[in-house]
């Protein structure tokens, strides 16, 4: 590395151990990051924060796992996307280091473990350090002050708008901060720079918020029962500060990443500020990128695939600016993965994936890029033609929307042939485009999750599904809704939602659609049509009382549908050997992308960047049969996450896990994490076929399937169609190929012998056309009236006419059923003085009440009125004359 070498202690890899076994020490539970796609929260298109992923414990929405938390988060930011790589602060992708407690310790532990952490364990020089606090927090002063051992004049009181932490109404709070001095050499200068000042001397680098108020978003703030505390610290400016260098570019493994993008352009970092730019940009984004596509976000044109699509499009573009040849985002997240696997396993083990997406994306950007360039290339020339200097907003934004191209790009290569660009224009288009996004975003609560009615339900209330080998269970009512609010009691004919503590019935989850059936007592019957799974454990069963009543703490049985069940868990097996088939038939870069089971069919999307060819198809589904009939036990076995992948099951796409998971393994041929319900054996899925297979979105596939009954359902489906076929065409079912061939040759043999009769009435229905030529300015131009002749004969009789007039012009009308047919032809010769068929028909086609129009050579058009085709054939006279040069 160019930088200074860095003490291992210090590297980031080093610190984010250090910051988790600090807290673990404090009591604790380090919880591994989640993942960037926020968890029922509609407000966040990804995860910003350490605390995103952990509202519903905030809020009291979910019981947390333990009171004392800490995590090292991993965070998308994209609001100065457009600053980033132009200055050496702004990055999308950064890690957030956090300790949390829900209603345990508060202020005193808090700052003192920041302090322990920063001094003691971090070794940061304590006069260096200076803390902040919101100005009317005295509590937290006398705490830095008395406790701490902080002299007042280096504690720093700041306002609302710096050191209070607030989001519309819910709980908000004071902050305290902690800011570190750099020294001179990153400072402005001036003999007012201090803590505050908006060089870069003074880095704030631990943030506590202290969550001890509820606001009702208007002004107004009430204690908060449960104390909470929500602390942040970003790892890239903790290594800033600690390896001393200038920006969260040069510590270690950024700058390592830096300079393999460096090396890749034949450049070093700090040589060229353009270039730097770049350099920086390339190695935020490609970051960004890596991380994204291994919690299984995919490139798209919405949401966050827009955002994914965006960074590694900007990436790309840069590389190029770079002058590095060929794709190259892949290599670059091969590094990344090496020097974030050690927080971040999941990187190394969706490294296939993530470098297959990667190379995908980037090879179709490269393509469109070209387009781009010659969309933006014939804007200029229409530009040049009509004198004007500025590009409208609504082209740039279809560039940047359609190709691409960031405004900058447009801007740039525009410049340098003396254009400009609306801008206010482009801005309007981009507002409309966000306008849309805002709306089609649903409708939340100040937290972000939608606002139910199950919200309101006690976070105690737990459930347990005991459903795996039984059908039946008995449990008893811990709660009730209607759609709307929380009852004691449901009746015959009401619809809603009963909670049990214990169930046979599976809840929608992981694909697998829901069981169906009854909850019944003695003299009462629930119909369950739907089963949900709630935070915090709460299994919810939706449907209607179809006889009798239920009450809160009744003790009741659930009775699952078991036709309905064994045909969903044949499917859902299904899905398993067909994710490995494909794997075995296409490649490891396969991950599953999501799925779907009932008792119907089976859909299954997955990662592939082709369709399937026909022998591909016919392999994965003969593989699925042979498993099948091999007859393979499916066995489940109970053990933590970190077994379960060591023995080589696999995980899916973008999924979180905690705690001790199902590993299904059927035989030695699949083996993977599944909380779902499944078949005995493999041979309980009689059979497998495969109905479709398509794309769905940029690099992922779908297929379509059935199993079992659905598999002989759908022959004897096609057995019955081919037999009402076969009776139409009067054969038995082993003749009707020879018999559809047979049709099909004297099909083919009327349609000759009907186009030469076509053709024959046409031309007898021209006549003597010589006697209707007649020259006008030296050229040779003919217009007839012909009847019941379709286009493409009419296309047939101008051919034949252009050989008479020897160059010059045809002009025919049609009246075929009331309607009519417009042609006109021009020969060379009638070109070369100005003849423009197109414009003829323009000029005549309204005549006939119709429109139409075309090349300078052929034009055609139709109409609704017969009556006008003398009127229109002599305008076509006057039209022609006044082409002529």
């Amino acid at each position: 590395m160019s930088n200074k070498s860095v003490n291992s202690e210090n590297g980031v890899n080093q610190i984010r151990r250090k910051f988790l076994e600090f807290f673990e020490s404090k009591g604790h539970l380090a919880m591994k990051s989640f993942s960037l796609v926020p968890h029922n929260d509609n407000s966040l298109l990804l995860i910003n924060s350490g605390m995103a992923p952990l509202k519903p414990y905030f809020t009291g929405q979910e019981i947390p796992p333990r009171r004392r938390v800490c995590t090292c988060q991993k965070c998308i930011r994209t609001g100065d996307i457009e600053n980033v790589g132009k200055t050496a602060r702004h990055g999308t992708f950064f890690e957030m280091l956090g300790n949390f407690s829900f209603g345990d310790y508060f202020k005193h532990e808090a700052i003192a473990w920041t302090w322990e952490f920063l001094t003691e364990v971090a070794g940061l020089d304590v006069n260096r350090l200076y803390p902040s606090v919101y100005l009317e927090d005295d509590e937290a002063f006398e705490i830095w002050n008395k406790e701490i051992g902080i002299p007042a004049e280096r504690i720093f009181k700041f306002g609302k708008e710096d050191n209070f932490w607030e989001h519309g109404e819910g709980p908000c709070g004071p902050c305290s901060e902690v800011y570190y001095d750099r020294g001179e050499k990153y400072g402005c200068g001036k003999p007012t720079c201090t803590v505050g000042c908006d060089c870069d001397r003074y880095m704030e680098i631990w943030n506590n918020v202290f969550s001890q108020f509820n606001s009702d978003g208007k002004g107004h703030y009430t204690d908060l029962i449960q104390k909470n505390i929500d602390t942040g610290m970003g790892l890239e400016r903790l290594a800033v500060a600690l390896q001393d260098v200038e920006s969260i570019f040069e510590v270690d493994t950024i700058k390592a990443l830096l300079d393999r993008v460096a090396e890749l352009a034949n450049t070093s970092y700090k040589e060229d500020a353009g270039k730097d730019v770049s350099l920086r940009l390339i190695t935020d984004h490609i970051r960004s990128c890596t991380f994204m596509i291994s919690d299984g976000i995919m490139p798209s044109n919405e949401g966050r695939g827009y955002v994914l699509r965006r960074l590694l499009r900007r990436a790309a573009r840069h590389g190029r600016m770079l002058g590095i040849k060929d794709t190259f985002l892949a290599n670059l997240a091969n590094t990344v993965i090496e020097l974030s696997k050690d927080g971040y396993p999941e990187l190394e083990e969706k490294k296939e994936m993530i470098l297959k997406v990667l190379t995908e994306e980037e090879n179709k950007f490269n393509k469109t890029i070209d387009q781009g360039l010659s969309i933006l290339a014939d804007i200029e020339e229409k530009l040049a033609e009509n004198k004007e200097k500025i590009i409208s907003g609504e082209d740039a934004f279809r560039l940047y929307d359609t190709y691409g191209f960031p405004l900058d790009l447009t801007k740039e290569i525009i410049e340098e042939k003396g254009f400009s660009v609306d801008e206010d224009g482009f801005n309007k288009a981009m507002e409309a485009q966000r306008k849309q996004a805002r709306a089609a975003r649903k409708a939340t609560n100040y937290m972000g999750a939608d606002v139910t009615i199950y919200q309101s339900l006690d976070p105690k209330l737990e459930s347990v599904f005991e459903g795996y080998n039984s059908l039946t269970d008995s449990g008893k009512i811990i709660a009730l809704t209607t759609e709307d609010e929380i009852v004691e009691a449901i009746a015959e004919g009401d619809h809603g939602t009963i909670f049990l503590d214990k169930t046979s019935f599976y809840a929608t989850m992981g694909g697998q659609n829901a069981d169906i059936g009854v909850i019944k007592t003695e003299d009462s019957v629930f119909n369950v049509v739907d089963v949900i799974k709630l935070g915090g454990n709460k299994i919810g069963h939706v449907g209607y009382v179809s006889q009798g009543m239920f009450k809160l703490n009744d003790m009741v049985e659930t009775v699952v549908d078991e036709k309905n069940r064994r045909k969903t868990a044949a499917n859902h097996s299904a899905t398993h050997l067909l994710h490995k088939a494909l794997r075995e038939v296409l490649g490891n870069h396969v991950e599953q992308a999501g799925s779907y089971v009932d008792a119907e069919r089976l859909r299954f999307d997955f990662t592939h960047f082709k369709s399937l060819s026909k022998e591909e198809l016919e392999n994965v589904e003969a593989l699925v049969n042979r498993e099948i009939n091999k007859a393979l036990p499916v066995v489940t076995d109970i053990m933590d996450v970190e077994s379960a992948k060591k023995s080589g099951a696999m995980a899916l796409f973008g999924e979180k896990y905690q705690g001790d998971v199902r590993v299904v393994s059927m035989g030695d041929f699949s083996k993977e994490l599944c909380g779902g319900t499944h078949v005995h054996n493999t041979s309980d899925i009689k059979l497998f076929k495969i109905l479709s297979e398509n794309g769905i979105a940029a690099g992922v596939r779908r297929i379509e399937a059935l199993t079992g009954d659905g598999v002989i359902e759908f022959y004897q489906d096609i057995e019955s169609r081919m037999q009402k076929v076969a009776e139409l065409l009067k054969t038995n079912e082993s003749e009707l190929v020879s018999k559809t061939e047979s049709v099909l040759d004297e099909m083919k043999a009327l349609k000759s012998e009907n186009e030469k009769l076509k053709a024959k009435l046409a031309s007898e229905a021209l006549g003597d056309s010589e006697e209707s030529i007649e020259e006008i300015g030296g050229v040779k131009f003919i217009a007839m009236q012909v009847s019941g002749v379709e286009m493409n004969e009419l296309r047939n009789l101008g051919d034949k006419l252009k050989e008479d007039v020897d160059g010059g012009v045809v002009v025919l009308a049609s009246d075929v059923d009331g309607k009519v047919n417009l042609l006109c032809m021009a020969g060379d010769k009638a070109l070369s003085l100005g003849a423009h068929a197109g414009n003829i028909i323009k000029g005549i086609a309204a005549i006939v009440g119709g429109g139409g129009g075309g090349r300078p050579n052929i034009a055609q058009a139709g109409g609704k009125n017969p009556a006008g085709i003398k009127d229109a054939l002599d305008k076509a006279r006057e039209v022609f004359k006044s082409q002529l040069n």
